[in-house]
């Protein structure tokens, strides 16, 4: 059962644990949801549960939810709109016995309860008339067939139920499996065509991902000229737009983003072929030419993807059609064409920052993005860090000191047209990987790297978990400040402390020590004593989000710098930053004044309120 986003196990109650835990197994790639103060150890945690549930299934998220179907069904109806785009919902019982599909019964929810029911060994709950009687969801066709007509799937099927044969056209193993009863003087009609036609509630027409569009263009053609081309010579020969199972260029479009758009266009990914590859379909070519073998390495592009992705006995029944600046051809394969199976898509890296490690403090988007990978390329803590979001992932493992190898093997990968995520703590992109990311493409040139799809998403800084944990010390101007020497000589540092000393920021101290640099902090802790107060507070934040978490207060001259280790963040507050305290003396919390009670009495001045 294939689903186009990661399952969502929603889990209330621990009394759901055991059932939960065989359904992780049974689908690695799905994220345990838990009620916050219910549950334990979850993937991700909730606090309103309707709320939580209402967003996943905004969002076309498959839901199962281990707990009464009335729960779901309560949870649901405000955001219920239309049945045929849907998630599937299925309720399971606590101990597994029982799985109900309540919505998207005919988007995979049928199915999914089928495939639950034998590996939980339970009953599966289904109710919808065509797949009691027929054994099949004939508005569920599998991927590789689409049905071009389901607003006349109600009328067809209770003309079915009145007892009417049948008539099939064209075939498919998914419609010959089922006990629809067929017959040659049906009066009901199935056709299975790549042709495009009309349909009605007599007449089901369903269109097989047989077809492959090759496509070709000068670089930064506009996207919707390619997809006009393309739309163009499908209509030209009748053919629908359904039955296109794949659609291709050569390698070095990889990041062509009309080629992209085509692909969109059809609800596909591009698929890749190298030259060499489409060299190897020359034989077949219709129209092969010179010009394009001296600028690219093949004979042709367009027609060799296309003959390429439809495979050894396909045919080319669109020979190249061109515009001014973009080619198209379309193959036909004999058997659908399972795109993800051909080429090979444009590599991507995503360049992840976790936060401090633990899953609340963790965005939305980067556990996606970390969900959507492959491989997954990090100091192996960080990658421990992530728990069952590894799961049926590549690791690659990687020491401290080896942040070029990382970012390197990360790069490679992905030219490879892998998913590729890279991941650190805090935000990637302060004092980390995402900077080395761009330095190494940008220095060396690669052109493979040059066309992969790269995305930054940030996580929680030390800064801003130090900040949050102490109170509010950057109400102001700040900076951060690494005294590592180990890339940037002291003489520079010491003149970034010193400027930051004298224009009076909060300023954050990254890699404060080392085991065997004890020496900067003293130095940045004299510097500062030449500029600010010494009752000037120092936050001391150590392991911040995690079990050992610590933060504690001193005054700047009672800081002692031997006494911090390589996991602390130091935050020095300005000569305007204050201890303040809550719960009658019990908690202390930094902030740093922004400067709006002088701004509300100024306001007072000028409205004559005050003398």
């Amino acid at each position: 059962m294939e689903m186009t986003s990661p399952i969502a196990i929603i889990l209330l109650n621990e009394s759901g644990r055991e059932t939960a835990e065989k359904l992780q197994r049974a689908y690695p790639e799905a994220l345990l949801h838990g009620l916050a103060g219910r549950t334990e150890e979850t993937d991700l945690t909730f606090t309103q549960t309707a709320t939580h549930l209402q967003e996943l299934f905004r969002a076309g998220t498959p839901i199962i939810g281990i707990c009464a179907a009335a729960i779901l069904i309560r949870c649901l109806a405000p955001v219920l709109r239309n049945k045929l785009t849907e998630p599937p919902v299925i309720a399971v019982a606590d101990d597994g016995s029982n799985i109900v599909p309540l919505l998207g019964g005919h988007h995979g929810a049928n199915n999914l309860a089928r495939e639950i029911a034998v590996k939980l060994s339970a009953h599966a709950a289904i109710t919808t008339a065509s797949d009691i009687h027929f054994n099949i969801a004939l508005d569920a066709p599998p991927r590789d067939l689409a049905l071009a007509n389901p607003q006349h799937i109600k009328g067809f099927i209770a003309r079915l139920l009145g007892g009417e044969k049948i008539r099939l056209e064209g075939t498919h193993e998914w419609l010959s499996s089922s006990d629809l009863p067929f017959a040659t003087d049906g009066t009901l009609t199935i056709e299975v065509t790549p042709k495009a036609g009309e349909g009605g509630e007599d007449r089901l027409l369903y269109h097989p991902k047989t077809l492959s569009l090759g496509v070709g263009c000068e670089r930064n053609t506009p996207p919707g000229d390619l997809v006009r081309l393309a739309k163009s010579t499908l209509t030209a020969v009748g053919l629908s737009p359904l039955a296109v199972g794949a659609v291709c260029s050569i390698d070095l479009k990889s990041d062509e983003a009309a080629v992209h758009a085509v692909a969109a266009h059809f609800g596909l990914h591009p698929r890749f072929f190298s030259a060499a590859e489409l060299a190897a379909e020359t034989p077949r070519l219709a129209t092969p030419s010179d010009i394009v073998l001296k600028e690219v390495g093949c004979y042709g592009v367009s027609e060799g993807a296309a003959l390429a992705a439809a495979g050894p006995e396909g045919k080319l029944i669109i020979p190249k059609e061109k515009s001014q600046r973009a080619t198209c051809a379309v193959a036909e394969s004999p058997t659908p064409i399972d795109s993800d199976s051909i080429g090979r898509r444009q590599g991507k890296l995503s360049v992840i920052g976790i936060g401090p490690g633990q899953e609340p403090w963790r965005t939305p988007e980067a556990s996606r993005l970390i969900e959507d990978a492959t491989d997954l390329v990090a100091y192996g803590l960080y990658l421990d860090l992530l728990g069952n979001s590894v799961e049926g992932k590549t690791r690659h493992d990687f020491g401290l000191g080896e942040e070029e190898k990382r970012v390197r093997a990360a790069l490679n990968l992905a030219a490879e047209g892998k998913n590729v995520a890279l991941i650190s703590s805090g935000d990637i992109g302060i004092y980390a990987m995402a900077t080395l990311v761009f330095e190494l493409i940008d220095r060396e040139e690669n052109p493979d790297w040059g066309r992969l799809d790269i995305q930054v998403t940030p996580g929680i800084s030390a800064l801003q978990a130090a900040a949050a944990r102490a109170g509010a010390p950057l109400g102001h101007d700040f900076c951060t400040i690494s005294l590592s020497d180990l890339l940037t000589p002291w003489e520079v540092i010491e003149k970034r402390i010193k400027a930051a000393a004298e224009g009076d920021f909060v300023i954050s101290f990254y890699n404060p020590v080392s085991l065997k640099r004890r020496t900067q902090l003293h130095a940045a802790k004299r510097i500062l004593l030449e500029h600010r107060p010494t009752d000037t507070p120092v936050i001391i934040a150590r392991n911040l989000g995690r079990e050992t978490e610590s933060v504690s207060f001193v005054t700047l001259s009672d800081l002692d710098p031997e006494a911090i280790d390589m996991l602390t963040l130091v935050m020095v507050g300005s000569s305007e930053s204050r201890l303040t305290t809550t719960n009658s003396g019990a908690k202390s919390w930094a902030y740093t004044p922004r400067g709006y009670s002088g701004k509300n009495a100024d306001s007072k001045i000028e409205a004559g309120t005050e003398k």
